[in-house]
Parts: structure tokens; C-alpha cells; sequence
């Protein structure tokens, strides 16, 4: 199955590398995306350009597909769910949730020269990055990109109620399976609380699973692709 893989905040395709690897070894073909202001060259871009990339990998894939998020870009993972429901075997949000309609995508930290930089280690000390060794961070500041402000600051526009049919895997590294459940049960994820399945998958690990436990989140993945 084609495997679409999206990155969070400051990440471009490359971050994939040894998911993408583990997927191909255990017969899935993986599609790490570079979203435009995020790695393609581009300074400026907007969510919906964003949101473009995504559909278009969505309709070249070959066959219904599984679209996998990390971080903010669970919201565009679920954006692909509503743009192209009928396309998806399943969508996959690791380490976050989705954005509801008319909220801003991602509008977090402080903008400078009209992006968002990464803001430093200071806002995920703790479980988000306990699992990184000091040359895991040094790699990932030094990769990160400016997220341009027009994709950050973007108003997400959901309009298809098919997307509550497309089944979601939570993926919960810095959390539990039961915090993620208590979250979407208590009303803070609006979204996931109307779907009509939301499975709950744990995984010992950071934020950034992709690069602290790659062997496991593809396992993980291709699991998730095998059933569906």
C-alpha cells in the first residue's frame, strides 16, 4: 500500500528516511512529502498550498492509500480525509490531533520576518524530547525550516462529513493511549469525538518518533496498512 508521510512544524521529507526504509523492507511503498515553504526552496507558501501537495500525492497514489501525520500535520492529514475520503484506506496521527474548522492550523510560537522558527529545545523539555541524545537535537534544530506564517497562521476549512467515516489511528508517543482517549472523549478534539472509529496505539517514545524509534514506527505503520 502507498504510505503518504507528512511532517510536523520545521520538518521536510528527509526526516522519514529510516521509516521509509523499514516501510519498503516490509512491502509498503512510503511517500515522504516535502510540503511547499518547508523544505521545496520556496520562502512563502499557504496552508491551502499545503493542503494542494497533500491531495495531489493523495491522487497519484496508487489505490486507496493511508496518509500519516505527525504533530500539526495531523490537521492536514485529516484535511486529506475530507478533500479525498473515498481515497483512503485510514489516516494515521502521530503525536497529535486535528485542527477544527475556522481554527488557525498551527499558530504556536512567535513569528519573525513573516515564519515561525523553531523556537529552541525550552517548550519540549520533558517527555517530548527525553528519548533524543544531544546529536538527535543538534540534527534536528540545525534541519529545521521557518514555517512560513501564511501556512501557520492558516484558517483550516473542513466541508465534508465523509471524513468522519475514514478510520484514524492515534499514534501516542509522549502521551498515553489513555490521556489521547480522555482528550477526544472529553470534548478538546471535536473532530476525532465524531468519528466513526478512532483506535488508540502506544508508543515508547518522544515527539519525534521518526527519528528516535524509526524501526518501531514503521512496524507500527505497516501494521495499520496490512489490516486496512
Amino acid at each position: 500500500m502507498d504510505i503518504l508521510l507528512i511532517g510536523g512544524l520545521w520538518l521536510d521529507g528527509s526526516v522519514w528516511g529510516r521509516v521509509a526504509s523499514a516501510l519498503e523492507r516490509l512491502g509498503h511503498r512510503p511517500v515522504p512529502l516535502t510540503l511547499p515553504g518547508q523544505g521545496d526552496g520556496a520562502s512563502s507558501a499557504t496552508l491551502d498550498d499545503q493542503v494542494t501537495t497533500v491531495v495531489d500525492a493523495v491522487d497519484a497514489a496508487s489505490g486507496r492509500c493511508l496518509v500519516v501525520g505527525h504533530s500539526a500535520a495531523c490537521t492536514l492529514t485529516w484535511l486529506a480525509a475530507d478533500r479525498r475520503p473515498e481515497r483512503l484506506a485510514g489516516v494515521v496521527l502521530v503525536g497529535g490531533f486535528p485542527s477544527e474548522h475556522g481554527k488557525p492550523y498551527a499558530d504556536f510560537f512567535e513569528m519573525r520576518d513573516g515564519a515561525m522558527p523553531f523556537p529552541g529545545w525550552g517548550p519540549f523539555e520533558g517527555p517530548d524530547s527525553a528519548d533524543l541524545d544531544d546529536r538527535a537535537r543538534q540534527e534536528l534544530a540545525a534541519g529545521a525550516i521557518p514555517v512560513p506564517a501564511e501556512v501557520a497562521q492558516g484558517t483550516v476549512r473542513l466541508t465534508d462529513e465523509r471524513r468522519f467515516g475514514v478510520p484514524a489511528v492515534v499514534v501516542c508517543p509522549e502521551f498515553t493511549p489513555g490521556q489521547a482517549r480522555e482528550a477526544v472523549e472529553g470534548g478538546d478534539v471535536p473532530e476525532l469525538a465524531r468519528a466513526e472509529r478512532v483506535d488508540y496505539v502506544d508508543l515508547d517514545s518522544g515527539h519525534w518518533p521518526m527519528v528516535s524509534r524509526p524501526e518501531e514506527l514503521a512496524r507500527l505503520l505497516a501494521g495499520v496498512a496490512d489490516r486496512a
